[in-house]
């Protein structure tokens, strides 16, 4: 009995012990869970970007970088502060890309009081997962504009339709009055552009469940919205006059992703951060603005004439270089038409050909007329914001002008100068007689000693004058008397 109560109570010492052991490790779980719950890293904040101005280039590198950059922090928001007039279909059409291939969810809010998402605008805001407006907004407008004039049946034309509000379709939503009549294509390739921009808006609007019908209208016959009556008629899904009534209207809503996947926002209460466009923006806003693409062209070439008229210079050419290839750079981004590039090519080979083989300006003077004819055509679309303005073309005629007149000027003034080297020179030149034997000696002309024949009467102090040149032998005749 003894042993084997000593067994029992020693056989259950280590159960004990492992109980407590147990009961340690799992007390040491917990402390370490509430430790982690408490150091855990706070909620990425939401991501607000700007986006004022005509939809370009510059616009799409910046808002697809920042939607990168969001995905990458796993941020839950983006919100994309939008103004703009419109502008060129390429670059709405990546930005749309962006957002449909997101995977953080993109709520574009018309803002503040007073702005618009018009033509392009529009296309965007039926992209994206959330539509906002604040009060005093409006969107619409979005019928493609043509190039070479309205729209009309009887122009005959084959028009350019890229995306942009004119000013013309700006009246038309300003006024009183709607438009007697809506736009229609006369064109078959104005009907193709009409029927895409429809099919493509439509096709956005069917995505995000908005109104199709209005969008339609919207780029058939121009129409436009306030920002209360788009919310009334389902284009928009939030009304939000500042940033915090839009994160609490739409925390709890569901919006359908990418992949197919819904997501369920939770943005109540959550900071903001604001990404400002950076300086790559800036740069590449300022250089694809046509006037500076083509500015920067001139200058190219300009600058690596110089370099060519005077070897070793370095600096034209090295600001030439650099100007040319920016120039480049931005033509590339922007719609262009092949014949302003044309002309600006041949009216750039012609002044460079002045320069070197001088036509007393004829050449010059065409090719100026070429350059100031290839600026006018050069941007093909009439999107808000992309036109070479009249001051700039001014200024590439007058630069020409100014170059062919200077290269004439100097072409002229050298074809009237006296020549001074070559065998032309020494025809008449003076010369002194060092010694002289039966009609050929030598003589002493421009600091040089050169065998002779002339008069046999002459003798070493004679001067006399070159009268033609056989060879390495002057022919010479009496001149002047020696001073």
């Amino acid at each position: 009995m003894t042993c084997r109560a000593g067994l029992s109570r020693y056989g259950r010492a280590p159960l004990r012990l492992l109980r407590r052991l147990l009961l340690g490790l799992m007390l040491l779980i917990g402390a370490l869970g509430l430790a982690a719950q408490e150091t855990a890293p706070p909620a990425a904040p939401v991501m607000v970007l700007t986006a004022q101005g005509a939809v370009s280039p510059a616009m799409s590198d910046y808002i697809r970088r920042n939607l990168d950059t969001a995905a990458a922090r796993s941020s839950p928001l983006v919100v994309l502060k939008l103004d703009t007039p419109g502008g060129l279909d390429t670059s709405m059409r990546d930005i749309i890309q962006a957002i449909l291939a997101s995977p953080v969810p993109v709520a574009t809010w018309v803002a503040p009081q007073g702005a618009r998402a018009a033509s392009a605008g529009t296309f965007i805001m039926y992209a994206s997962h959330i539509a906002a407006m604040a009060p005093a907004t409006n969107l619409g407008a979005a019928t493609p504009v043509s190039l070479t004039g309205p729209a009309s049946g009887d122009d005959g034309q084959g028009s350019r339709w890229p995306f942009g509000s004119s000013q013309d379709d700006d009246e038309a939503t300003e006024g009183e009055d709607p438009p007697a009549a809506p736009r229609q294509p006369g064109s078959a390739s104005e009907i193709k552009v009409m029927n895409d921009a429809i099919a493509y808006i439509r096709g956005l609007a069917e995505l995000r469940e908005r109104n199709a019908d209005w969008a339609e209208s919207a780029v058939r016959d121009g129409e436009s919205l306030s920002a209360s009556a788009a919310l009334a008629v389902g284009v928009i899904d939030i009304l939000a006059a500042d940033l915090g009534s839009l994160l609490e209207q739409i925390d709890g809503q569901s919006v359908v992703m990418g992949t197919g996947a819904t997501l369920t926002l939770e943005t109540a209460g959550l900071d903001h951060e604001t990404v400002t466009p950076d300086w790559r923006t800036a740069a590449l806003s300022v250089i694809t603005n046509p006037n500076v693409a083509l500015i920067l062209m001139l200058v190219g070439v300009y600058g690596i004439i110089f370099e060519f008229l005077n070897p070793g210079v370095l600096l034209p050419g090295t600001i030439g270089g650099i100007s040319l290839l920016l120039g480049l750079y931005a033509l590339a981004l922007l719609p262009i038409s092949y014949a302003g590039v044309g002309l600006i090519l041949l009216g750039l080979a012609l002044i460079v050909a002045e320069a070197f083989a001088p036509s007393f300006g004829v050449l010059g003077i065409g090719g100026t007329a070429a350059l100031v004819l290839g600026a006018v055509i050069l941007i093909d679309t009439d999107a808000p914001g992309f036109a070479v303005s009249v001051p700039v073309i001014a200024g590439v005629a007058v630069a020409g002008l100014v170059s062919t007149l200077i290269v004439a000027r100097l072409a002229a003034r050298s074809y009237r100068a006296r020549v001074v080297s070559g065998v032309e020179d020494m025809i008449g030149a003076d010369a002194k007689v060092m010694d002289w034997q039966g009609g050929e000696g030598h003589v002493w002309v421009h600091g040089e000693r050169w065998q002779a024949r002339g008069p046999a009467a002459l003798g070493a102090g004679d001067m006399v004058r070159v009268t033609r040149i056989d060879g390495l032998v002057l022919q010479v005749e009496h001149g002047s008397p020696a001073a």
